[in-house]
């Protein structure tokens, strides 16, 4: 497993709900998500990868639990299957109407409050020179 950004502990402080039973699983996936927008980024990291700093830490953790909460309220389990058809059927097999969702295939659905979150920590966009 990669880094995981947030605890379950802080996805309930963010949302005000219990975290759900598999709550380790989506916060694992949420922050592949995260890591995915940050493959630019610049910040100082241990050597687990984890960020120095407590802001950038922060903002991690904001993000993370940002996506987990538009994942689920958007009914996506954070497989991304969610975003992909809104009606699908399996025998006959029928499928309809593209949903809006990630703008590149493979590319991470980010939660707009994620994205800002990594934004005010100075972490997008991330500029390699």
């Amino acid at each position: 497993m990669g880094r995981v950004y947030a605890t379950p502990e802080q996805l309930t402080e963010w949302t005000g709900r219990p975290a759900p039973a598999d709550a380790d699983r989506i916060l694992a996936r949420a922050s592949e998500d995260i890591d995915d927008a940050l493959l630019t980024a610049l910040y100082d990291v241990d050597d687990n990868g984890m960020p120095t700093d407590p802001d950038v830490a922060q903002a991690l953790t904001d993000a993370t639990c940002a996506q987990v909460e538009y994942q689920q309220a958007t009914g996506d389990d954070g497989t991304g299957a969610a975003s992909r058809w809104d009606s699908v059927s399996i025998g006959p097999v029928s499928l309809s109407g593209r949903r809006q969702g990630a703008g590149t295939p493979g590319e991470a659905d980010l939660a707009d409050r994620a994205r800002r979150a990594l934004a005010r920590a100075g972490l997008l966009p991330g500029v390699v020179w």
